[in-house]
């Protein structure tokens, strides 16, 4: 009786800390593989033409900043099989309050694509809250980042890539540097962070974008301290712009 009790107790304790971290977002749990009637997989969301309807479900892994000028944020999704790009969704501030991390939502929108990025085309999508929650772990990238054919594959999911080296920069006086304000140099504190990094003899460019993380994060403020030749590893949404172009949401400098 006493070790019934005691498994009984073991799971009711196991199931309160699943539910108690779920709830403060930490918890990383399987996707719901079931899709609701008339939503599609990932590989039907892909198929689909341009410009046509497309509904899918998906967990919010991140949310850029709430824009009170025109009432908009941009959504970094995913799901069991793949990622997804929500921009400049229509909301409120409430709304925008309720966009979780980890939540579960339905979209409704139309697919576009813009220099290879495929996503919802801006102020179409329709977003509405599910339940369920699942937040991604970052999946090791660093072996196909040379080969743009694979790579693709994991457009707009959360990424890593270890092993880098930071590579040098040109600013708008010719120096050499480890990071740009804007991809040109022309920016400013609190402007986009790009930097170029190396794997392998050959040379990417990354960002912060500065809507997703400003510069009081401590990944805006990791790579304002990083030097040329750094061996670094990173996450973040692999993102697309005529090639690969990951939003970096974390940097970590190694021997």
């Amino acid at each position: 009786m006493k070790k019934i009790l005691a498994i009984g107790l073991s799971i009711v304790f196991t199931l309160a800390v699943v539910l108690t971290c779920a709830s403060c977002g930490k918890t990383v749990n399987r996707a719901d593989t079931k899709k609701s009637e008339g939503v599609m997989t990932y590989g039907e969301y892909l198929a689909a033409p341009v410009d046509s309807e497309v509904v899918i479900e998906a967990y919010i892994q991140a949310k850029q900043l709430y824009s009170e000028q025109y009432g908009n944020t941009s959504l970094y999704l995913q799901d069991a099989e793949g990622g997804y790009f929500a921009y400049r969704v229509k909301c409120t501030a409430e709304e925008y309050a309720k966009f979780e991390i980890g939540k579960k939502v339905k979209i409704t929108g139309t697919k576009t694509e813009w220099e290879g990025e495929v996503e919802f085309a801006e102020g179409t999508a329709k977003v509405e809250l599910l339940e369920g929650k699942y937040v991604a772990e970052a999946k090791d990238a660093t072996k196909v980042l040379a080969n743009e054919e694979e790579l693709i594959k994991l457009q707009n999911q959360f990424v890593s890539f270890k092993g880098l080296t930071v590579a040098a920069s040109k600013d708008i006086d010719g120096n050499d540097v480890a990071y740009l304000y804007k991809w040109n140099g022309t920016g400013s504190e609190g402007d986009d962070l790009y930097f170029y990094v190396e794997l392998d003899g050959k040379k990417y460019q990354f960002l912060v974008e500065s809507d997703l993380c400003g510069a009081d994060t401590e990944v805006y403020k990791a790579v304002k301290n990083l030097k040329i030749g750094d061996k670094i590893n990173v996450e973040g949404f692999l993102y697309w712009y005529k090639g690969v172009n990951p939003h970096i949401t974390g940097v970590k400098v190694v021997k």
